[in-house]
């Protein structure tokens, strides 16, 4: 890229202006010029809001959005919050972005209904904002998302979990995220749709939260074993759950007639299934969210069409004990596409 110092000066300023918030923010990338803004000469800006810079999850969404800004010829900036929540950090990143230009922001939201505001003062000055992975509450906040469909990923879970259990009596304990979180809502609700059990069903003989940490996990299963010694079935939001269940499993000799399902598709998760300590877990591809919300900002900028409503950005079955009617894909090409 040819570039003179002082405009190498004047953009390091920028980004160091925009990271002295509570947040992490970066600018920066030196994509070629491409279409320009309505009414500016300059190269299409886009940002991406992550939730933290941290979680191996965001991590791969930022890469895809990465490569997808060289492809599509824009200039990318990045940013996220401090903490899983960190809403204030979110809300000055967006408040930065917009300063900056950016035809559209794709986020996650930490928090769905309060970062609407600040989406909504962006959406008024003609900033296309693009929800990714979690929704806004409600969802038409943002202009669209490119999501897992994460009821979808629990029916695979649930469907699976009653094929393997094989006519047997089921006791299920459900190691939950936190109560009024969407993502957990709708995962847990598919997996019990997939069980064919509706919510409250006897079968369900425990339910705790865990954040989707490990530790909180390994104590939830403890407490559940402790409530229901004879559970044979655990579902869970997520495969750092899903190990700290493994773990306070195979400290009481269980390890080997629990049957443990869990979502996301992470690399560690994927390796536990091909390792035998989770059966199956429902994979989701954050490259491709980020991929496809920076290609649909290019093409706004080209067309000035802009996305609308859901776009359903895949999720496949993952195991290496496939069940009959049940469709799977095995841990070798979970491992070629996770994330982490």
């Amino acid at each position: 890229m040819s570039l003179t110092s002082r405009t190498t000066l004047t953009r390091a300023a920028a980004c160091l202006l925009a990271g002295g918030l509570a947040l992490t923010l970066t600018a920066c990338g030196s994509g070629s010029k491409g279409s320009a803004d309505a009414g500016s000469s300059g190269p299409v800006k886009v940002g991406l809001i992550t939730k933290t810079d941290t979680n191996p999850f965001f991590v791969k969404m930022k890469e895809g959005a990465q490569k997808a800004a060289k492809e599509n010829d824009v200039t990318l900036s990045t940013a996220a919050g401090k903490f899983d929540g960190d809403n204030a950090g979110q809300i000055a990143a967006i408040e930065n972005m917009v300063a900056a230009g950016v035809k559209g922001i794709l986020i996650t939201p930490s928090d769905s209904k309060a970062i609407l505001p600040a989406i909504k003062k962006a959406r008024d000055k003609g900033v296309l904002v693009i929800a990714l992975d979690s929704p806004t509450d409600p969802q038409d906040g943002t202009d669209a998302l490119f999501a897992t469909n994460n009821e979808k990923a629990g029916v695979l879970i649930g469907q699976y979990a009653k094929a393997a259990m094989a006519g047997r009596t089921a006791k299920i304990a459900t190691l939950d995220l936190a109560p009024g979180v969407a993502v957990g809502q709708l995962r847990h609700d598919g997996f019990l749709k997939g069980f064919g059990v509706p919510e409250g069903d006897p079968s369900v003989v425990c339910s705790q939260d865990t954040g989707g940490d490990q530790a909180k996990g390994q104590t939830a299963m403890e407490n559940c074993m402790q409530k229901a010694p004879d559970i044979n079935v655990v579902y869970t939001i997520n495969e750092p759950a899903a190990l700290g269940a493994y773990t306070a499993l195979k400290a009481k000799g269980r390890e080997k007639d629990v049957l443990i399902v869990s979502v996301d598709g992470g690399c560690t998760g994927t390796q536990a299934v091909k390792d035998g300590k989770i059966a199956a877990t429902s994979q989701q591809y954050p490259l491709v969210m980020a991929a496809q919300g920076v290609k649909a900002v290019a093409d706004y900028a080209k067309s000035g069409v802009k996305p609308i409503g859901y776009t359903d950005t895949g999720v496949n079955l993952i195991t290496d004990k496939p069940q009959a009617g049940v469709d799977a894909k095995d841990t070798a090409y979970g491992l070629e596409n996770c994330w982490g």
